[in-house]
């Protein structure tokens, strides 16, 4: 259930979402239930917000598919360019639960 209803809801974050995601999946794979990378990976970048949307659109473009860690090193540099762009908060969901993380950063004037 967790697995399935984990959500990244704003672009900071990325990449401890990912483990999160790679942890399931792990967790999942004890318990017998089969998982190919490739559904890991396309399952992930879907559930991502709406401002990695450009991105989706260019890993589908993109004749190589990625694992799990190419994911994880690509994301974390978009993360960083959309955090320079639009902001630097991060709210993750989970089911009933909402988490906030924000950055400290400078006192607008």
């Amino acid at each position: 259930m967790k697995f399935t209803s984990i959500k990244l809801i704003t672009v900071k974050g990325v990449c401890d979402y990912i483990n999160k995601m790679r942890d399931f999946a792990a967790r999942l794979r004890a318990l017998e239930v089969e998982m190919f990378e490739s559904f890991l990976v396309h399952f992930t970048l879907n559930s991502l917000p709406p401002q990695f949307g450009p991105f989706k659109i260019s890993y589908n473009t993109y004749k190589d598919k990625w694992s799990i860690d190419e994911l994880l090193t690509i994301c974390d540099q978009e993360e960083a360019r959309l955090i320079l762009e639009i902001g630097d908060s991060a709210t993750i969901t989970q089911g009933k639960k909402t988490i906030q993380a924000k950055q400290k950063g400078k006192a607008k004037m």
